[in-house]
């Protein structure tokens, strides 16, 4: 499965949590929600995945970890803030670049509707 049908099946899962929760939770539990319908669905799913720097080839672990990692493909970076800008989205990007992934979702649960709270983010096009 590509990261495009990938991307698809987890925006339908994350429909469903945001339909079943709604707006004003941490992101703590949208990511535990989200993480068991990803699994219950039967992908396979990593959460807060270590995502090691490296700088002249010595890998170094900053702390940095991907919320949400389905498939080894595709990167999730979950929020529950007021409003998503160019921050939210660089760090995205660079958690894809750090682990060569193509294509990432960026998603806002603090909304009304979970469409107006997604970024599609693509690595290296």
């Amino acid at each position: 499965m590509n990261e495009n049908e990938l991307s698809k099946i987890v925006i339908g899962l994350a429909i469903e949590v945001h339909n079943a929760l709604g707006p004003g939770l941490l992101e703590s539990a949208y990511k535990e929600c989200l993480y068991y319908k990803i699994l219950k669905a039967g992908l396979f799913v990593e959460k807060e995945k270590m995502m090691p720097l490296v700088f002249e080839d010595i890998k170094l672990d900053c702390g940095y970890r991907i919320d949400i990692l389905v498939e080894r493909k595709l990167v999730l970076e979950l929020k529950s803030i007021e409003m998503l800008n160019d921050i939210h989205l660089a760090q995205t990007l660079t958690y894809m670049k750090l682990g060569n992934h193509k294509l990432g979702l960026l998603m806002n649960f603090n909304v009304i509707r979970l469409k107006d709270g997604l970024k599609r983010v693509v690595n290296g096009l």
